[in-house]
């Protein structure tokens, strides 16, 4: 019999200055959350970005 795998699922990483959704991720469930410092094209600077989903 096969095991049940988890899939990968899409992540949402937004913005935590201006709120607008600039990277998609893909992530095993189960995981502890994001939180990365990444750029923001909405911003124009390197802002902080939190894992959201949709």
């Amino acid at each position: 019999m096969a095991k049940n795998k988890k899939k990968a699922e899409p992540v949402f990483l937004t913005c935590t200055v201006c709120g607008t959704y600039n990277y998609v991720l893909r992530r095993k469930p189960g995981s502890e959350k994001l939180n990365i410092k990444k750029f923001c094209s909405e911003c124009r600077k390197h802002t902080e970005h939190k894992e959201k989903k949709k």
